[in-house]
């Protein structure tokens, strides 16, 4: 078994770290604002890159991804390969792959799908985009952390963007479920009547079942946070060739408003409390 490096202990990067660890795979890892509890942490990412067959980066958006490749290319070479799991446009993944690759080293987008509840229960699914002996390398790690990988394409961009649609997806349903919720609210409609028969319709989905409970509580405590759902939806906006999608401006317009009001650090359905 290879051995693996966790760079960015988020939300996500902080369980999958200790699931590593327990599988005595984690050769080290690091966080910008210092985590020294976390298992075999590193001081500097250099020490990652360096201790780990395999670096795994889940960090904000593509400046931090491309801060963290700067400190760690000179580590890289052949044997290493780089799991790059943040949410970032098709353009960068380009970018970040001739990076890594002129260091000798080898490139695998593997964005995900799934929140808190999905990586702590492995139940995360990966978009992997890279070459087919790259994959098959990560892939004894990667099922240590997650439930699926779905091979999208050789080409690392390709996986990227299909992380962009997913989450544009989600961008767009939630507002919709925030309406229904909200409208049904103002008819008198109580919440478990509401959500006892959307159960039975053909518009539930995993999404609604996930954020049932949060939005009957008002609990906006972040599985995915506001402000990464919205820099997703900044990135799909300016991705090329994409065009104009009217939902995708509107959610993003929501989500910037979110943002706006402070919520930047909750969860996504807090979008709902602009309804109010």
């Amino acid at each position: 078994m290879k051995t693996i490096g966790v760079i960015g202990l988020g939300i996500i990067g902080g369980v999958w770290t200790r699931h590593y660890a327990a599988a005595g795979v984690l050769a080290g890892c690091w966080n910008r604002t210092p985590k020294p509890d976390a298992p075999q942490w590193k001081d500097t990412p250099e020490a990652v890159a360096a201790a780990a067959d395999m670096v795994q980066i889940v960090v904000a958006d593509p400046p931090a991804v491309q801060d963290v490749l700067d400190r760690i290319l000179p580590h890289l070479g052949p044997g290493k390969v780089v799991i790059q799991s943040t949410t970032i446009d098709p353009e960068s993944s380009d970018r970040f792959r001739a990076q890594v690759e002129a260091r000798g080293a080898r490139y695998l987008e593997a964005p995900f799908t799934g929140s808190k509840p999905a990586a702590e229960q492995r139940k995360t699914v990966y978009y992997l985009g890279g070459a087919a002996d790259v994959i098959a390398a990560a892939e004894p790690l990667l099922r240590l952390v997650s439930e699926t990988r779905l091979v999208v394409a050789t080409e690392p961009r390709k996986a990227a963007a299909l992380k962009l649609a997913m989450n544009l997806n989600l961008a767009v349903m939630i507002e919709g479920l925030g309406e229904a919720l909200t409208f049904a609210r103002r008819a008198g409609i109580g919440d478990h009547l509401f959500f006892d028969a959307l159960s039975r319709n053909v518009g539930a989905s995993g999404l609604s079942k996930l954020k049932e409970p949060k939005l009957r509580a008002g609990d906006f405590a972040p599985q995915f946070s506001v402000k990464h759902m919205h820099k997703d939806m900044r990135l799909a906006s300016t991705t090329a060739g994409a065009g104009r999608l009217p939902l995708l401006e509107a959610a993003r317009e929501r989500l910037r408003l979110a943002e706006e009001r402070g919520w930047a650090d909750e969860d996504f359905c807090a979008v709902l409390k602009l309804l109010a």
